[in-house]
């Protein structure tokens, strides 16, 4: 942490914030040493500590997911290999089961989201002083080690998503078919306003529901960690034991509701009206 004389609220402030580069009010460009120069920096600032663990993490699943198709062995596969191959053969079926349309880009989509979602989630699992600690020593003031507690991040892969919804709408069903669904559907012509209310809101609400679940619930697990970390020593493992167990299940449960909702989203999208 940034001091060990920090107060609670303090505490979880400074937990709380993210590395922010950006450029100053002054015009000069650097570090923000607070909630409030970071806020001042605008919409085009930085958040560093979030782009190096999500790039980080997703080179080391294509790394880890290169490396054992490179080693790949019938006879004598090796622990990786199979772990690998049963990420594959789950995300398969679960595109197979959900996914209702012919598109060769959906079941590596599911698998590099699935995946990559559950890496940064699974950095919640760190002890919450561990790294900014480090970071402090560094001379780094902060430093969050969980990329989907940051709604930018989560927001940025879930408007990809979106974008990808609307291109094959499209392609699929063409401009007039897309605009038809949004103004025809489901009370005719004589309702087009309405309709694109109805239809428009919904659509949106997608990425918007996608970004706000995953975000929402990582960040609620990261602040309870550092809510178990202001109390006594023998409290903290009472507690954080316990709930970093049961927090297994709610990263690997997000990682697999942020994936099925792509393909169910990406199903839709190739449905024709």
């Amino acid at each position: 942490m940034a001091s060990e004389n920090l107060t609670a609220s303090s505490y979880i402030q400074h937990h709380l914030q993210n590395l922010t580069y950006g450029q100053h009010p002054d015009g000069t460009w650097g570090i923000a040493h607070g909630a409030e120069e970071a806020a001042a920096m605008g919409f085009w600032a930085i958040h560093l500590d979030t782009m190096l663990f999500s790039i980080g993490l997703g080179i080391l699943f294509l790394w880890l997911f290169r490396k054992a198709a490179k080693k790949v062995s019938v006879d004598t596969p090796s622990g990786l290999q199979n772990f690998v191959e049963m990420m594959v053969e789950f995300v398969d079926q679960s595109v197979k089961e959900t996914f209702h349309g012919k598109n060769k880009v959906i079941a590596p989509l599911a698998l590099t989201i699935f995946v990559w979602v559950f890496l940064m989630n699974l950095m919640d699992l760190v002890p919450v002083d561990f790294l900014p600690h480090l970071a402090t020593l560094l001379g780094v003031p902060y430093f969050r080690v969980v990329p989907t507690t940051d709604l930018n991040a989560t927001l940025g892969m879930s408007i990809s998503v979106f974008i990808l919804i609307v291109y094959y709408s499209i392609k699929v069903k063409g401009v007039s078919g897309f605009v038809g669904e949004l103004t025809l559907q489901p009370f005719g012509k004589w309702m087009i306003p309405f309709n694109l209310l109805l239809e428009g809101v919904g659509l949106l609400a997608k990425p918007v529901s996608l970004a706000l679940r995953l975000f929402g619930n990582l960040y609620a697990g990261e602040l309870i960690f550092i809510l178990i970390a202001i109390l006594p020593w023998g409290i903290q493992w009472a507690l954080s034991v316990p709930w970093a167990i049961f927090h297994i299940l709610v990263i690997v449960l997000q990682a697999f509701i942020f994936m099925m909702l792509t393909i169910v989203y990406l199903s839709m999208a190739h449905e024709d009206h």
